[in-house]
């Protein structure tokens, strides 16, 4: 029963991106149809219209085997290593600059939303 669940919950994730998909199909949109599933998954959250816990489980699974899915990109980059040499190489200080940003700003906005939903609750 509980592997039924965790399916159905995967399955709630993947229609948001096919309505994504279709939404970005139907409008002809510049945005990816991911991206704009995502937000509006993001937007139902958010107004609690749909429960973190009708997800949790199926997000758990998802994010614990979330290394895996890197495996392809780190192995096809070692496939084009020479492309690194000479103006290639920069790009392995601003990939480097570009994630420690990354990883900043979504610690810092992440601390923002926790503090905003203690203060929500006290």
């Amino acid at each position: 029963m509980k592997y039924l669940k965790i399916i159905l919950q995967i399955s709630l994730l993947f229609l948001f991106y096919y309505i994504g998909e279709a939404i970005q199909s139907a409008f002809s949109l510049f945005i990816p149809g991911s991206i704009i599933g995502m937000l509006l998954f993001f937007t139902l959250l958010s107004g609690r219209l749909i429960k973190v816990e009708w997800i949790a489980d199926g997000i758990d699974l998802l994010m614990r085997d979330m290394p895996i899915f890197f495996v392809p990109v780190t192995v096809g980059v070692v496939q084009y290593l020479d492309f690194f040499y000479g103006k290639g190489s920069l790009l392995i200080p601003l990939v480097m600059l570009s994630t420690f940003l990354i990883i900043g700003i979504s610690g810092f906005v992440t601390s923002l939303l926790l503090k905003k939903e203690v203060d929500i609750h006290d």
